[in-house]
Formats: structure tokens, C-alpha cells, sequence
């Protein structure tokens, strides 16, 4: 797809991520630019979600080994509660 954004390490586009973030909260950017900003942060979101997938895939196929663990399933971004409070 030629719109994906570049693979960076996940933890760099985090911080990209923030960086958007603290940018359209500061509220100073014009309507287009803050649009394109907006999309930056939308299509980063995406990668890193599709990213955290295929890791999260790969922890199941690891631990279906057959050894007997039982498997507990990753908990849902929701089920953190406030997003503040991790921070």
C-alpha cells in the first residue's frame, strides 16, 4: 500500500505519535495543516495497531507449544481505564 507509513520501531512512532498529539493540542496550527497532522497520527495509530497484532499473534504461536500453559488473552486497550492514569 503505497499510503502505509515507513516500519520505524514501534517505541519511535509512539513518540511520533505524542509529538502529533501535543502539536493539535496546542491548537495554534490552521485548519489544513492540523487536518494533515490528524492523518499523520490516524495512520500511525493503524501501523502500530497492526503491528501490535502480528506481535501478539506471534506470543500465541509461541505459547501453543503444547506444554500445557494455560493461555490468558491480551486485554483490550478499554479495559485499562482512563488512558491519564497511565501515563
Amino acid at each position: 500500500m503505497p499510503d502505509e507509513e515507513p516500519a520505524i520501531p514501534l517505541e519511535a512512532a509512539l513518540e511520533q505519535l505524542e509529538q502529533l498529539v501535543v502539536t493539535l493540542e496546542d491548537g495554534e496550527l490552521p485548519l489544513e495543516e492540523a487536518l494533515r497532522v490528524f492523518e499523520q497520527g490516524v495512520a500511525l495509530t493503524r501501523n502500530c495497531a497492526a503491528r501490535l497484532r502480528e506481535v501478539e499473534q506471534r506470543v500465541e504461536v509461541l505459547l501453543s507449544s503444547g506444554d500445557g500453559a494455560e493461555r490468558v488473552p491480551f486485554a483490550e486497550p478499554e479495559e485499562f481505564g482512563d488512558e491519564d492514569s497511565a501515563l
